[in-house]
């Protein structure tokens, strides 16, 4: 699920941007894949752990519209897209378009 804000409605009374209205979009075909980073043998954050879930990495439709300002649901989760979405472009060697790739991180605090 795609979470796009419109355009801000103005300003209001201390001057700071009033949000958008929030549009969710259903993105069929996406796949999401759990995004590991292992941590350094010995060092503090191992704590008897071979790998932390830092995020997800997400493979959407070839041609799928996603910006860096979108949030996606996953799994219930309201995550930001964090980098610029990627554009495998096509194979060399098929002819076939590839996915569009971008990392998401679960929104906190």
């Amino acid at each position: 699920m795609r979470l796009r804000r419109g355009a801000s409605s103005g300003r209001d009374a201390r001057g700071q941007p009033i949000p958008g209205t929030l549009t969710e979009t259903e993105i069929d075909g996406c796949v999401v894949a759990p995004r590991a980073e292992t941590p350094q043998v010995g060092g503090e954050q191992q704590q008897a752990r071979d790998t932390v879930i830092v995020g997800y990495t997400v493979y959407a439709p070839t041609g799928s519209d996603w910006r860096t300002t979108d949030q996606v649901r996953i799994r219930g989760e309201v995550c930001d897209i964090t980098g610029e979405p990627g554009d495998w472009g096509r194979n060399p060697f098929t002819g076939l378009a590839g996915p569009v790739q971008f990392a998401a991180d679960r929104v906190t605090g």
